[in-house]
């Protein structure tokens, strides 16, 4: 690719954006490429997800989403944010059972309208609900390793994603999670004399980038003030280092964002900054 190709499509995007104002909405250029990943996953990496469990899970999202509006008088503005989590859900959570991904969906939105500091979520709905799904729902699992580890997937990851996180303004908290991460494992390879492929292994693991560029860099759930997001970034990444590798547990990914974001409303009363607001949506606003 030339060099200025990024600076052309970035151009092109923006003539595209000033025609068509929803398109600044970060979060169509999320859907579009979970929505890419998902058909990829389902056609040729076979993830072992069932269309019906997918075709439920949107279905609860959706209509537990329009409910929560309902209930609270909310004006009716879309239904992207439930998108999203209905595909994070189908992405990570694997089941033996059909009604595992609905309930999981429900309870995720769900949460978003319940579990809020000062109009933000304290949970990512997605992690929420994968987390909730393998506490207590039998027969429910997280494959990392169905995503395969070949180097020229790992490097489409990065660069769509990197382009959704910039479009959320929150790339900051990705790559320093990413680094944080890596650098870990890198310190970890070098101290057990192990070979590198190990750390090959980890950068080209589609959950982690998955995890990265979509759940930890969700600008609703993470710190508003650039210094605290980066500091919540390491220490996101240090937990989960050690959960996988110190008490060597499985999820140490989703199972540190869980643990670590009830910090997030703390951070913010202590060192608070500029609150996110996705651009192109008029936000939660009620009717009255």
């Amino acid at each position: 690719m030339s060099a200025g190709a990024p600076a052309g499509w970035r151009a092109a995007l923006a003539a595209a954006q000033a025609h068509y104002p929803a398109l600044r909405d970060a979060r169509l250029f999320q859907i579009a490429f979970l929505a890419t990943l998902l058909t990829i996953g389902v056609l040729a990496r076979d993830f072992a997800l069932l269309p019906q469990q997918m075709a439920l899970a949107f279905v609860a999202g959706v209509a537990t989403q329009a409910l929560w509006l309902r209930a609270l008088h909310v004006e009716q503005r879309g239904i992207l944010s439930a998108l999203i989590t209905c595909f994070g859900l189908s992405l990570l959570l694997r089941s033996d059972t059909l009604w595992a991904h609905p309930l999981a969906a429900t309870l995720a939105i769900s949460a978003k309208f319940m579990l809020r500091v000062r109009g933000k979520h304290v949970y990512n709905p997605a992690n929420l609900g994968v987390i909730l799904a393998i506490s207590f729902l039998p027969g429910t699992w997280v494959s990392p390793g169905q995503w395969g580890q070949a180097v020229v997937l790992a490097g489409w990851f990065v660069v769509l994603g990197g382009t959704v996180a910039w479009r959320a303004h929150r790339s900051d908290v990705a790559w320093a999670f990413l680094a944080a991460y890596l650098g870990l494992v890198a310190l970890r390879v070098i101290a057990l004399g192990q070979p590198w492929t190990i750390l090959v292994h980890q950068f080209t693991n589609g959950a982690l980038l998955l995890f990265a560029f979509f759940m930890i860099s969700d600008p609703m759930t993470i710190p508003d003030r650039r210094a605290t997001r980066i500091s919540y970034a390491l220490v996101v990444a240090a937990v989960a280092f050690a959960w996988q590798f110190a008490l060597f547990r499985t999820n140490g990914l989703v199972w540190a964002l869980f643990l670590c974001s009830p910090l997030v409303p703390l951070i913010d009363r202590w060192w608070p900054g500029r609150k996110f607001e996705w651009r192109g949506s008029p936000g939660l606003r009620r009717v009255k």
